[in-house]
């Protein structure tokens, strides 16, 4: 069979992210008139709502303009490790910015990690902070000069780092690097005491508002879907992919899907620690508080571009690797997360391109935005306040730092090559399927019909949804993720629905549909 006739296979575990599911929904309301603030926050997940309850702490007024749920998006399906150890991070800083760069990105985290306790006490919230050690290991023998080095590097940086051959694993290791006193959180917890909190501070929070316009100016105006326009002195961008392209940082960002699974794990085979390798296409490891008796073990990995399909084999492996280094463990839930890589490594976080007097973004965190994502909360924070002196990392995140240009060359050339792939090879390669009579119930494809490609979906009632291919982003061709029934974008990540609604951008509008009476049945019956 192929994938277009072979139905969904069946997966381990319920398809809901933990944080979602043992966390109360939110229903804040919409934005139906015009508004007047200091500072516009587009999006809340943790970088928009840690700038927004920044800003209100600094005596700001601020709206949150959220297109969906706040703490619903990338937020609400992260591992929730905060952490100043990014891998390898600190031994690539020293051999392309400096020892000066890696030190400031390690004060800069480190720092995050501290806020995170702090307010946590501050606002008496239980979100089950947990102080434990980060460790990046390697079971390779030969790669362990590399984590001994980047423990060194780490050191040298100021964290509290050390290079150890045993860990709390439940198997062995060839070396791994070692940070004390990091943490880890319940994520939507944390972010909706936020929430709460700067509401009653007297900020204001929209969901439902997807932002489609932004004028910048003195004043600035944000245009919502609905046509309610925001006036604010400054406007920050945190839609973890930026919505707007004026400042071209998609040439910049490389999206990146990982997937999730969860098993329950007795208490006492608890490996006590945050843990992650590069290895087997990268494995990352903590637990959380979970059922009398039990933790719930975490495990990530399985990176892959969205579109890149074979999704389900993914999560196969990636429950299989769990069952085999954890024995016993029974899979209980499943889901994925969406992260996207800046070329040089480090986030962009700042003002939004070289001409911006009062936009600024925060983006590009590479998988590590629940300690990004505060530390741009306070950043920006301090920019849009002039409070003085500012942090001394901001230039190292300066969205504008062209004098990385030849370092990130390599990088950036080699993601716009892979996007030129799919933007010119994706038209020219046939069809998946030769007609819409051979997508089975629960299944997706590309199609011909009539000289136009569509994205076409069979719903399991037997139902047809046909949309155009091209994403409204850019104009790339989608592709079909089976396990999550969703088009993805390999060019840029946008994903939407099988009824063409938008889930997450950069993409603004969601893909049109096509009627099935006409063309489309027509064809069905021909095929």
């Amino acid at each position: 069979m192929s994938p277009a006739t072979d139905p969904a296979r069946a997966l381990p575990g319920i398809a809901e992210s933990h944080w979602m599911a043992t966390a109360p929904a939110t229903a804040h309301p919409p934005l139906t008139s015009d508004l007047e603030v200091d500072v516009a926050v587009v999006g809340g997940g943790i970088a928009g709502l840690s700038t927004a309850w920044e800003l209100v702490e600094a005596g700001r007024s601020v709206a949150v303009l959220e297109a969906d749920r706040i703490a619903a998006g990338v937020s609400g399906h992260t591992t929730a490790k905060v952490t100043a150890l990014h891998t390898l991070v600190y031994g690539k800083l020293c051999r392309t910015r400096g020892s000066e760069a890696a030190l400031l990105y390690a004060r800069s985290q480190q720092e995050a990690v501290e806020r995170v306790a702090e307010i946590t006490a501050a606002l008496g919230t239980d979100c089950e902070l947990e102080r434990l050690p980060a460790c990046t290991y390697v079971t390779d023998p030969r790669s362990r000069e590399t984590v001994r080095a980047e423990a060194e590097a780490a050191r040298e940086a100021g964290l509290a780092a050390s290079y150890v051959e045993e860990t709390g694993l439940p198997f062995p290791v060839a070396g791994a690097v070692r940070v004390e006193n990091q943490a880890q959180f319940h994520p939507r917890k944390y972010l909706l005491a936020l929430a709460e909190d700067i509401s009653a501070r007297g900020g204001r929070i929209h969901e439902r508002t997807r932002v489609t316009g932004l004028t910048e100016g003195t004043p600035c105006r944000v245009t919502s879907e609905g046509g309610a326009v925001v006036t604010a002195g400054d406007v920050v961008v945190a839609t973890h992919y930026p919505v707007f392209d004026r400042a071209l940082l998609f040439t910049r960002l490389s999206p990146r899907r990982e997937l999730v699974v969860a098993a329950s794990l007795p208490h006492d085979l608890d490996p006590g620690g945050m843990y992650i390798t590069e290895e087997e296409n990268k494995r990352s490891v903590r637990t959380t508080p979970y059922a009398e008796g039990q933790r719930l073990l975490i495990v990530t990995g399985e990176s892959f571009t969205p579109g890149a399909g074979g999704v389900a084999e993914r999560f196969e492996r990636l429950a299989d690797w769990t069952r085999a280094h954890f024995p016993g463990t029974g899979i209980v839930r499943r889901w994925a997360a969406q992260d996207n890589d800046s070329t040089d490594t480090v986030p962009l976080v700042g003002p939004f391109h070289p001409g911006a007097r009062h936009t600024y973004v925060a983006t590009g965190f590479g998988g590590w935005g629940m300690s990004g994502g505060v530390m741009a909360g306070r950043l920006l924070t301090d920019l849009i306040t002039d409070r003085t002196p500012s942090p001394s990392w901001a230039g190292l995140y300066d969205p504008r730092r062209l004098w990385s240009a030849l370092r990130e060359a390599p990088a950036f050339l080699a993601h716009q090559a892979e996007v030129g792939r799919h933007f010119l090879g994706d038209r020219l390669r046939p069809s998946h399927v030769n007609s819409v009579a051979d997508i089975a119930p629960g299944t997706g494809a590309l199609v011909r019909v009539k000289g136009r490609r569509c994205a076409a979906y069979r719903q399991d009632d037997g139902a047809l949804r046909v949309l155009s291919a091209r994403c409204t982003h850019l104009g790339c061709l989608v592709a079909f993720n089976a396990a999550e029934r969703t088009w993805e974008c390999p060019c840029h990540g946008s994903r939407f629905d099988t009824d063409g609604t938008l889930l997450q951008g950069p993409a603004t509008i969601p893909l049109d549909e096509y009627a099935v009476e006409d063309d489309i049945a027509h064809d069905a019956e021909e095929g």
